[in-house]
């Protein structure tokens, strides 16, 4: 199948990084892109520019070395977001992706995000808005609709393919139902049947055989996984494999879980100082090892440590311990 191209950019893979609010920050996005991610897009950034000024807003603007660097904006005034978007162009943005996806009541109260879906003359106007003002590509990441009966997901799509928009991401839900219940593709499979941009299909992809289903199902161009790749960035690499091959590729070793672990912990630690690291560091050890400390006690004890030496003693000990169950699960 030919590469996935947004604008003049060729995607290098068919599954890409879903943007997330805390959790998709520069040392995440690279661990991604090791790991085979397509494309990987920033947290979302608010449209008001002045208040880019705080620390948060300089984390998350803060670049891959990797291209094509995709930055996500959100509000809901079309002059606004227009000079968010050139703003992130001028400070290295290769691609500006706008969220209209996004189902957090903090967000929909100010009728941006998913809440957009409910006003398509407001959507158009900031799509004209946005795409008119960069000379770089414009995506956007929507959902099927407000809620199950007011599905427009598929008006949505053309109006943003009459705007300019040049991929789109949709996630098979809608703002009603958050992330509850399970994932809906026929919506995505009417959507990519009504555009010709590039679709990536999103929601409940944690798997590289649901990976297949689901660009098999709906006919999208790629898949964009979000919360199947917290703690499990590899997932990426066996996507990967089993599009082009049909064959699993080999689980993540015990040693290599805990070099993953090890590395991106210290990377935390370093781009959030060690305080800050300390605190997100634990939400993705819970991640990576959910599957395993069954009784939640190393997860418990991880918590409770107060230095970045600590944190990186205890996974080395860890692994000491039950490094050989992990290997024997996996096999």
């Amino acid at each position: 199948m030919a590469m996935i191209q947004i604008g003049s950019h060729k995607l290098p893979a068919r599954a890409v990084l879903a943007p997330m609010a805390g959790i998709t920050d520069l040392p995440f996005r690279r661990l991604c892109r090791e790991f085979g991610a397509g494309l990987t897009v920033s947290e979302m950034v608010i449209s008001d520019a002045q208040l880019w000024h705080t620390r948060k807003s300089h984390l998350r603007l803060a670049h891959d070395d990797n291209t094509p660097r995709a930055v996500q904006i959100a509000g809901a005034e079309p002059v606004m977001m227009a000079d968010a978007a050139r703003r992130c162009m001028e400070m290295g943005a290769d691609i500006i992706d706008i969220n209209m996806g996004c189902p957090a009541k903090k967000v929909c109260k100010r009728a941006a995000g998913s809440a957009l879906l409910k006003e398509p003359e407001l959507v158009e106007q900031i799509l004209k808005a946005v795409v008119g003002a960069v000379d770089i590509p414009v995506s956007l990441k929507i959902r099927t609709g407000w809620s199950t009966d007011q599905r427009n997901g598929v008006d949505i799509a053309k109006l943003a393919q009459d705007c300019g928009i040049r991929s789109l991401a949709v996630h098979g839900r809608t703002r009603q139902c958050r992330y509850l219940g399970m994932a809906e593709y026929d919506t995505i499979a009417e959507i990519k049947q009504a555009i010709s941009i590039p679709l990536f299909a999103n929601g409940d992809i944690t798997s590289a055989e649901q990976a297949k289903y689901v660009l098999d199902y709906t006919g999208a161009d790629g898949v964009m996984i979000g919360r199947g790749a917290q703690g499990k960035p590899w997932l990426f690499r066996e996507i990967a494999a089993y599009l082009s091959t049909g064959v699993l590729a080999p689980a993540a070793t015990a040693a290599e879980v805990q070099a993953v672990m090890l590395s991106h912990i210290s990377a935390l630690h370093h781009f959030y100082g060690e305080q800050n690291g300390l605190r997100i560091a634990r939400k993705h050890c819970a991640w990576y090892l959910q599957e395993h400390d069954a009784n939640t006690g190393f997860r418990s004890e991880f918590n409770r440590l107060e230095s970045a030496s600590a944190q990186l003693d205890a996974v080395h000990r860890y692994f000491e311990q039950h490094g050989q169950t992990l290997q024997d699960a996996a096999a």
